[in-house]
């Protein structure tokens, strides 16, 4: 894949289990565990609760998510979190979190974001790196690697995840 090339969001590893579809953001088709699935794939400890060794279950936007933790399956009311990889040469076309804050921190790999109302700024970071996005501000995600996955993990201030997500224009977004 080409560096900038966007990517299918059919998963490279899928569950054993069946998946199915879930409502999809803006920024393209999610595909992934229901709900239910989500829930079983939680341990409740009484008062912790844990989701162990998570598979790769949904697509987004170019960018793979392993089952992660948010009101879907923890029952959390103002949190999510999970993995995230983007393959080699990917991208996550531009948009924007709306009204809720995100924090990366870069465990495998070398990322740009390109940000700002024209995407005309832009940050490099790589493995070892903490990333803080505020609430509205565009971003188109590249992988700068056309060998190497970037490997992140996500905490979002928003426990749906996925409902406040809204695309905006880019250059490279089929369209445009």
């Amino acid at each position: 894949m080409d560096a900038g090339e966007p990517m299918s969001d059919s998963p490279d590893t899928r569950p054993s289990a069946a998946t199915e579809s879930v409502d999809a953001p803006a920024g393209g088709l999610a595909t992934g565990s229901s709900d239910e699935e989500l829930r079983a794939r939680t341990e409740d400890g009484g008062g912790i609760l844990c989701i162990r060794n998570p598979e790769i279950h949904r697509g987004w936007n170019g960018i793979r998510y392993r089952t992660g933790m948010s009101a879907k399956n923890v029952g959390s009311k103002k949190l999510s979190m999970n993995v995230a990889t983007v393959p080699p040469g990917a991208v996550a076309y531009a948009h924007i979190h709306v009204d809720f804050e995100v924090m990366l921190f870069i465990l495998q790999g070398k990322v740009r974001h390109e940000y700002g109302d024209d995407l005309e700024r832009s940050m490099d970071n790589e493995a070892g790196d903490f990333i803080f996005i505020e609430p509205g501000v565009p971003h188109e995600v590249i992988n700068l690697s056309d060998t190497e996955p970037v490997i992140a993990v996500v905490a979002r201030s928003d426990a749906t995840e996925w409902e406040n997500i809204v695309d905006v224009p880019s250059k490279r977004r089929p369209g445009g």
